[in-house]
């Protein structure tokens, strides 16, 4: 049987792409809500709080509660830039292709490069986030030991993160449908457990809003004051708001992309930020008591059982394991379209199979693999490493800020030269686009300093005490950025080149004139 050849608004989606020089092999199967999920799905509040909460409040005290709207504030604008970049280039691999077109193939290779690796460390880090969980639910689920060994609590979780990342493998190979079916189902129930823990909690408020003044002390004993505490706490905030940009990584994908994935990213930043606020400062109201140990170790897992009870803080904890489930599909899926991307231009080693797309299931299933291989090897490197929560979870966070600036600085530079020109008639800043573009810069570098700022708070808060664990990542950090780099410009840079077989066909030449019709 023959497929039905594609509709006018599919060739028009396929005729935006050819004109990067590619030809379409992706399947366009998705639709608005599907962008948007992919959008959420990434961010995930119930996973990002769940996960962070306790660092957080035992950083910074119930006052922490600030740096949420402070860095949605920051990544709104970031978030907005990127809405202009997804209306005018809406194709695979967002970041590494926007870089690339607002600045030069070398920015661009790097900027793919520390996402491409900071989607894979993100990877393990959300599938970490098993073990905050699934313990909470059941003793069961602490397979290794009892919790009590030192490291008991590090190894199991590497044991079900592994569970998680070879689910997030198989599904992906299987193809964007499959996948976008279990997300979109996932995120729906999602928002809807959201929804419902924000008015349980709301009910059982025993405190009033001001509890986000109280700084719990924390600032004693530190150099700056409590702004050093409140600098350190924000990191649980920075660490949850970004992938956003997912949305337009599925651009190929995607029906009516260059309108859709704009909307679908300032959606899914809004809709966090207001729903994970709520989730947050009700927390602070609701929670019993705001002195107990239990509430900077266990953190938001501890709220929800102490709030609402066993049988019905459990039920919310199955719904927390759904959406850190679908996180992880999400930033696997983002990981594999940008490894695409990178590899039909020749900008990875093994082009030509890495771009390959699988006839059967639509999706390249190789990058899919060797993604979750990558992934799982990143876990057990720390199978007995105590502090793996915030070792792994912020050396990726700061690699994705760095890949932002990669494309908000170019941008900047652009706009001041006037090289940048919005998509016409779709999404534009128009006049605010210079100012909101500075922001955007100045915002991300700033977090980026205090996220890679080597201090023993975040890197090495309890022992064992190692000086490459507090200055891990700026050395990892730094050896990825120049290692790759010089990789790139002395082979990679050589070899650049849309891949023949995924260039998109030359236009034929129209013959000439007759003399008559050009002498009339």
């Amino acid at each position: 049987m023959t497929a039905a050849p594609p509709g006018p608004a599919v060739a028009r989606d396929d005729d935006e792409l050819a004109e990067f020089g590619y030809r379409p092999e992706l399947k366009r199967t998705l639709g608005t809500f599907h962008t948007f999920a992919a959008g959420i799905s990434y961010i995930s509040i119930l996973t990002g709080t769940f996960q962070l909460f306790y660092f957080g409040f035992a950083s910074g005290g119930p006052a922490y509660w600030w740096s949420w709207p402070m860095v949605f504030a920051g990544q709104f604008m970031v978030a907005l830039c990127f809405a202009e970049l997804a209306a005018r280039y809406p194709v695979a691999g967002s970041i590494y292709n926007w870089s690339k077109k607002v600045g030069n193939p070398h920015i661009g290779w790097l900027a793919g490069w520390m996402m491409l690796l900071a989607s894979v460390v993100s990877i393990a880090a959300v599938a970490l986030a098993y073990q905050l969980t699934l313990p909470q639910i059941s003793s069961a689920f602490q397979i290794v030991g009892d919790g009590t060994g030192p490291y008991d609590t590090a190894t199991n979780a590497v044991l079900l993160a592994a569970v998680l990342i070879l689910f997030t493998t198989l599904v992906n190979a299987f193809g964007v449908k499959l996948m976008a079916r279990i997300n979109t189902a996932g995120v729906f129930l999602e928002l809807i457990a959201t929804v419902v823990l924000i008015v349980l909690l709301a009910v059982n408020v025993v405190r009033g809003p001001e509890v986000v003044t109280d700084t719990a002390g924390t600032g004693t004993g530190q150099p700056f004051g409590y702004l050093g505490a409140f600098l350190v706490a924000s990191l649980a905030s920075a660490y949850v708001m970004y992938g956003f940009d997912t949305a337009a990584s599925l651009g190929e994908e995607s029906l009516d992309p260059s309108r859709n994935a704009p909307r679908a990213i300032l959606r899914a930043i809004v809709a966090s930020f207001v729903l994970g606020g709520l989730i947050l400062i009700l927390a602070l109201m609701s929670v019993s008591s705001l002195r107990g140990g239990k509430i900077s170790t266990d953190g938001l897992q501890y709220v929800v059982l102490d709030v609402l009870g066993p049988t019905a803080g459990k039920a919310m904890l199955w719904c927390v394991l759904i959406a850190v489930t679908v996180c992880a599909l999400a930033v696997h899926t983002a990981a594999v379209r940008l490894a695409f991307a990178m590899a039909r231009d020749n900008n990875l080693p093994g082009a030509s199979r890495l771009s390959k797309v699988s006839p059967r299931f639509g999706t390249p299933v190789l990058p899919t693999v060797i993604i979750g291989v990558l992934a799982l090897a990143i876990l057990l490197v720390n199978i007995r490493q105590p502090q793996i929560f915030t070792v792994v979870t912020s050396i990726g966070i700061i690699m994705i800020y760095l890949a932002y600036l990669l494309v908000t600085g170019p941008m900047l530079v652009a706009r001041l030269r006037g090289r940048w020109k919005p998509a016409e008639g779709k999404f534009s800043l128009g006049r605010w686009g210079l100012p909101v573009n500075i922001l955007a810069v100045l915002w991300g570098a700033g977090m980026t300093l205090n996220l890679i700022w080597p201090r023993a708070a975040v890197y090495n808060a309890t022992a064992p005490h190692h000086w490459y664990l507090r200055w891990g990542a700026v050395l990892f950090v730094g050896a990825i950025a120049l290692g790759g780099f010089t990789y790139y410009w002395f082979v990679q840079r050589h070899r650049t080149g849309v891949l023949a077989e995924h260039a998109a066909p030359a236009a034929p030449e129209q013959p000439a004139a007759p003399k008559e019709a050009v002498a009339r």
